[in-house]
């Protein structure tokens, strides 16, 4: 989506009469040199888009990492309010919807990087797509002061423009943003296996998690993901079980949950055309659906957060 096409409603909602969530693209015209990422203090006034309205629910499509030195900061992502202290670290993705508090002071180190901006091994290696990982970190004093010095380092590689040619000084920057992600990466999979090691299905299972973000709106079919991603449908439930706890279809339809209660709550679409969004042409099967997962039609839900 283009700069200029984002107007704002003053609902958090589109004013060219569309009903959908809006997501707003990373600004590379605010970045130094036109690079895909920034890195700067937070602070009023500071924003990483001219019209996103942060007190509002919206998404991006880039990542956000902020390190707090202040707080404690409230920050809603996906239903859910988590409290932010200093050296706490929170890790928003690309498509998650998200709202800042209007009345919490952000004081910290603020990291946005754009999709693409780092190769694939890089993006495999420090999860970067892991939706499953907690946002909200608390490292321990030690890995606390190897996060602040990388994301140090990578601030002031970032803001010396001129020592180095454009080429090399984004060569630089994709290993510098790489080392600190690599230590995050690190914390976010301790936080959520509490220090056990890799499962031997995690490449397995990425595949799938990544497949699944592509097409969770119009496929809900283990084998067929399973037939397209070239595995067995037994290999593919040992992978996900083992990364997750989950088999591949509770896997699939939390994904799908997900993102109807994210149009549920945050959108004015009808019930019929939520429904239709993730993968339910017909709307009494979306409602027998939602209600078996979450125990609440999905009229219920919506009138619950209004």
């Amino acid at each position: 989506m283009a700069d200029e096409n984002i107007q704002d409603g003053g609902d958090g909602r589109s004013a060219d009469g569309g009903d959908g969530i809006r997501t707003f693209p990373f600004p590379v015209d605010l970045s130094l040199l036109g690079v895909g990422m920034q890195v700067g203090p937070m602070g009023a006034g500071r924003t990483w888009h001219a019209h996103a309205p942060l007190h509002r629910v919206h998404r991006i499509d880039f990542h956000i990492v902020m390190l707090f030195t202040g707080g404690p900061v409230r920050h809603m992502i996906d239903f859910a309010e988590y409290e932010a202290s200093a050296g706490d670290l929170l890790w928003i993705r690309p498509g998650q919807v998200h709202r800042f508090a209007p009345g919490s002071e952000y004081r910290g180190t603020v990291l946005t990087m754009q999709p693409g901006f780092l190769p694939r091994a890089t993006v495999e290696a420090t999860g970067l797509y892991r939706y499953d990982l907690p946002p909200l970190l608390h490292p321990d004093e030690a890995r606390l002061a190897g996060l602040t010095a990388a994301l140090d380092q990578l601030r002031r590689e970032y803001e010396d423009a001129a020592t180095l040619p454009l080429s090399l000084h984004t060569a630089v920057l994709r290993h510098t943003l790489s080392a600190f992600l690599l230590r995050l990466a690190h914390l976010a999979a301790g936080s959520a296996r509490e220090g056990k090691a890799d499962a031997p299905g995690d490449t397995t299972f990425a595949l799938f998690r990544n497949a699944v973000e592509r097409g969770f709106a119009t496929n809900h079919s283990v084998s067929a993901y399973a037939d397209a991603l070239g595995y067995s449908r037994r290999t593919l439930v040992r992978a996900v079980r083992a990364a997750t706890g989950e088999t591949p279809k509770g896997f699939i339809d939390k994904r799908v949950v997900l993102e109807a209660k994210r149009l549920l709550a945050h959108t004015e679409m009808p019930i019929g055309r939520v429904g239709a969004a993730v993968g339910f042409p017909d709307a009494a099967n979306f409602s027998k659906f939602f209600q078996q997962h979450t125990d609440q039609t999905p009229a219920a839900f919506r009138a619950e957060l209004r």
